[in-house]
């Protein structure tokens, strides 16, 4: 149990995530894989998520105690700096991405914005909307862009299903967390989509997005005649939604970090299962 907090805690299992969404789009839009760009999508991700919750819990943080900060975060800053290297390294082995990688280093940069000690970056708490869509895009466009760029040259239109598909999948997902932090996010004085928007009406967006991810996802296997993948996405929506209807009741630590996050992994091992028929 140790070891799988860890994993959790420190976005490991996450980054893993990521990578079986790029692995994924690989598969879905059937172009080769480039391995380099799987580890700079890895360490990226863990470098991102430890730099943000850094600057998270510095944020809250009493600014005389940060030597005490340092102890309490060690293992966090120890893996952001070794993450951040590895970031580079793969960077340099994946340069002609470069255009794109900086495109998404400023989403991630934009996200983390309303931590930073500036009074028109605190404006931005302001939006409830901001947080949760543009991290789902973020993470859409990282997993979906940079595994097809060169598939993107000559074939758009699937490209672009792809990365709606994986924005509404995503954005149900963030939907799911940002349920679970509304109490928190109020005390704080932070704003999402979930903090800002009556339960109704949320719904109601979690029902479009839901059916407009459906419906994306369908179309992608039609264009390519993909029926085995067919099938296998009617099993992904259908472990989608059992998940969201499961986040109503309060749920724990696993529970969100593990079963929703790990929804992302579920859906490319399924995806990979159906690729052997």
């Amino acid at each position: 149990m140790g070891f799988l907090k860890f994993i959790l805690s420190h976005s490991i299992f996450i980054a893993l995530c990521a990578l079986g969404l790029c692995y994924q789009t690989a598969l879905l839009l059937h172009t080769k894989n480039d391995f380099n760009l799987y580890g700079f999508v890895f360490f990226s991700t863990i470098c991102s998520y430890n730099f943000y919750w850094l600057l998270s819990k510095f944020y809250f943080t009493d600014k005389s105690a940060i030597p005490s900060f340092i102890t309490k975060q060690f293992s966090f800053i120890v893996l952001f700096i070794t993450s951040l290297f590895a970031t580079f390294y793969f960077l340099y082995r994946v340069s002609y991405l470069l255009p794109y990688v900086l495109l998404g280093m400023v989403f991630t940069l934009l996200y983390s914005l309303p931590l930073w000690p500036f009074n028109f970056a605190k404006k931005l708490q302001r939006i409830g909307f901001f947080k949760t869509v543009l991290l789902a895009f973020t993470w859409a466009y990282i997993t979906t862009i940079l595994p097809s760029v060169i598939f993107l040259q000559t074939s758009f239109i699937p490209v672009l299903v792809l990365l709606i598909a994986r924005f509404c999948f995503m954005l149900l997902l963030c939907i799911i967390f940002d349920k679970r932090d509304i109490t928190v996010d109020k005390s704080h004085g932070l704003h999402s989509l979930a903090t800002d928007t009556p339960a109704k009406i949320l719904n109601t967006i979690i029902l479009v997005v839901f059916i407009l991810y459906f419906s994306m996802g369908l179309l992608l296997r039609y264009h390519f005649n993909d029926k085995p993948q067919m099938f296998a996405f009617l099993i992904t929506g259908g472990f989608v939604w059992w998940v969201y209807t499961l986040s109503h009741k309060k749920r724990g630590y696993l529970f969100y970090y593990f079963l929703v996050d790990g929804l992302m992994l579920v859906s490319a091992i399924i995806t990979v299962i159906a690729g052997f028929f």
